[in-house]
This record gives C-alpha cells, structure tokens and sequence, in this order.
C-alpha cells in the first residue's frame, strides 16, 4: 500500500484499515504456526502497512 494513497482518506477510513491489517496479521501468524504460510514475505509487507497506518494517524492527530 502507497503512502499517498493512505494520506488521501480520513481517519475513520484510516482506523478501519488498521483494523483490517490487524485482522489480517492475525490470520497470517495462525497460518505460520500451523506451518500452512508458504509466502512469508506477507509478514513483512503486513507489518510495516500497520506501521505506515499507525504513523499517518498520529501525525493526523498532532495537527
């Protein structure tokens, strides 16, 4: 997920990606444990598009 793309929706739209990222990331670490992941490159991606979430709705809520 691009940055611009997140920066362009509203706080609402933003808390419910997180969510859905959230959710995701969940689903990913049950497929790891019970060995069924084959691409665990989606870990990394997950993570760091709730880190780029995370930061965007602090910075939103400085201003």
């Amino acid at each position: 997920m691009k940055t611009n793309e997140l920066r362009a929706k509203s706080n609402d739209e933003l808390s419910k990606e997180l969510h859905d990222l959230l959710k995701a990331q969940f689903g990913l670490r049950m497929q790891l444990a019970t060995q069924q992941l084959t691409n665990t490159s989606q870990m990394k991606r997950v993570r760091r598009d709730i880190a780029r979430v995370r930061t965007l709705l602090k910075e939103k809520s400085a201003k």
